[in-house]
């Protein structure tokens, strides 16, 4: 699936240290593995390449959707699943489902 994001600056819930402030969302880095929350269905997606607000990133399972469907990405952050952004699906891959 290729999606265009956008990233929070600051991360969501999570506890820092007195006075400081919160921690920054680093950017999304290769081979990263990722939550991909599109409409009600959350599968897991690894990144495979990033370029400026792009990216490419292959779903642990395939997923029914449209292009331009709003998706929500989490990354794991001291075992809990964190909101670090969300985006758009612009492309994506058509897999044929075998009705038996």
């Amino acid at each position: 699936v290729e999606i265009s994001f956008y990233l929070l600056r600051r991360l969501l819930g999570v506890k820092t240290q007195e006075g400081s402030k919160q921690a920054k969302v680093q950017k999304l880095q290769k081979q990263e593995i990722l939550m991909v929350n599109i409409g009600s269905t959350a599968t897991g997606g690894k990144v495979l390449a990033v370029k400026a607000d792009l990216a490419k990133i292959l779903l642990t399972q395939p997923v029914c959707t449209t292009e331009g469907e709003k998706i929500a990405l989490s990354r794991r952050v001291d075992k809990h699943w964190r909101l670090i952004g969300w985006g758009q699906i612009r492309r994506g891959s058509r897999v044929d489902v075998n009705t038996a």
